[in-house]
Parts: structure tokens; sequence; C-alpha cells
């Protein structure tokens, strides 16, 4: 029945589609526009569609590259991600021993603490290990910056999983580690898919990290590479929207291919039952 609850529903659905879809479309479009229609009109459809901006972009092998370093570092760090907070979760959920819930609230404590507080004695530590310039040297703090978030994901949905077919395959002489990688981890697609898009999108917007680390050009991100059109006196903020929209393609394609599994990743670990 439509009543005036269900009404507000809609237009508060519809007021968050404005702010999130309003900036996009600016974005979209921006990279149409010539430099001085954006300035004198930033919203809104182009007069004249300049369609070089992403034609320019599109036919750059830098922008290939920005683009290959990005998915290098943002599927390693899924990878990873998945395989260590994962097997960590698994032994918090499944294994009993002593000062568990110390270890894991010692882990947990982690997302309290921002990432920027810790860049200057990780760039020490990166530095010191030979790591500039080299995606290892983001990808490894990516990784453990991330895992607090992936293993409490990974425990709420752990301990919800039959203990009875634990019993049964220990009866069948499986271990944990098997009954870990035949079992439990074709039983958590769902929460396997919630962990590596957030990690992805995570990784793939990182600016700070790689801005510290990588200091040679074919290294460089896309949100690095993008710089490549801020000048000293001037901005080319077509092209930097141009840009923009182009990269974002890979992080939302990544996301609607895993989205029916988003929400039941995030409520399976919720309730109990």
């Amino acid at each position: 029945m439509f009543g005036w609850r269900t009404a507000l529903k809609i237009i508060f659905l519809l007021l968050m589609s404005c702010v999130i879809l309003g900036p996009l479309s600016i974005t979209v479009f921006g990279g149409f526009k010539t430099l001085g229609e954006l300035r004198v009109s930033p919203i809104g459809l182009p007069h004249e569609w300049v369609f070089s901006n992403y034609g320019d972009i599109l036919g750059s092998a830098e922008f290939w590259g920005y683009l290959k370093n990005s998915l290098v570092i943002s599927i390693s760090c899924v990878l990873l991600t998945l395989i260590v907070s994962g097997m960590a979760a698994y032994c918090f959920a499944q294994l009993h021993f002593f000062g568990k819930k110390m270890l894991f609230a010692y882990f947990t404590v982690g997302m309290m603490f921002p990432f920027a507080t810790a860049i200057l004695p990780l760039f020490i530590k990166i530095r010191d290990l030979g790591l500039l310039d080299t995606p290892v040297g983001v990808i490894f703090p990516q990784v453990a910056f991330g895992l607090a978030f992936s293993m409490m994901l990974f425990r709420g949905f752990f301990e919800q999983l039959p203990k009875e077919l634990f019993e049964a395959a220990q009866i069948d002489g499986i271990g944990y580690m098997g009954f870990f990688f035949r079992f439990t981890l074709p039983l958590s697609v769902p929460i396997l898919s919630t962990v590596a898009t957030f990690v992805f999108v995570q990784s793939w917007n990182n600016f700070l990290l790689p801005l510290v680390v990588l200091n040679e050009q074919p290294a460089y991100t896309w949100t690095l590479g993008m710089m490549q059109y801020r000048g000293a006196y001037m901005t080319d903020w077509s092209r930097v929207l141009a840009f923009v929209t182009l990269t974002m393609v890979p992080a939302v394609v990544f996301f609607f291919a895993a989205q029916k599994y988003i929400v039941a990743g995030l409520t399976g670990g919720a309730v109990k039952g």
C-alpha cells in the first residue's frame, strides 16, 4: 500500500541518487567540453562535443601503462588479502586456543588508526628494504592495512557455517587445511566477492601511498598519472575529467560483476540461526 512512508523513502532515494549521480555526470560530460566552456558552464551537457579529450587519452601509451600498473597492484592486493585474511579469520572462527579473543581484538585495533599517521615510518621501512619505485612497496602495506577489516568480515561469515559439516569432514580424515580449501572457500563465495570488491576499490583509488613510494613515471598508477595534466600555472580540467572517467570503468565493471554477492556477504554473518 502506497503511503506517506513509502513516498518519503522514494524521495530520500531520489535525493541520494542525485547526490551520487550528479558529480558523476559532471565528470563524464566535463570530459567532452573545452576548457573555456568547462569554466563558464561546468554543469549540464556540452554545447559543442569535444571527443579529442577522450581520444587522445585512449591513444596514449602512458594511459595504458598507468592502467596496467593499477590493475597489477589492485589484483595482487585482492588475492593476497583474500588468502591471508581468509586463513586468519578461519582460525579465529573455527579453532579454539588460548588468547583467541585478545589476539583478534589486537588485530582489529588497527582499524582505529588512519593510514596517514603511519606514512613516515612506513616510507622509511620501504626505503630501507629497497622497495621504492616497485609495485611490491605499494602492495604489501595496502594488504597489511586492509587485513583487520577483511578479517572481521570473514570471521562473521565463517562462524555461521554449520559445525556438523566440519565434524563430518574430520570423520573422513580431512584436516583443517583441507576443510578450508575444499569446503569453506566454495561455500564463501558471497563474502569473498564482498571483501574483494572493497579491497579492489580501495586499492584502485589509493593516492597517498603510491605518491610516497613511486617516483619514476613508468611505475605510476592512474591516480598519479592524472597529475600529468596539472601544470605550474594551469590545469587542463577537461582532460583530467576525461582521464578520471576512463579510469572509473574497471572499478565499476568489477563492482557490477560482484554486486549480487555483496549484500549476501555483508549480511551473512549478521544474523544467527
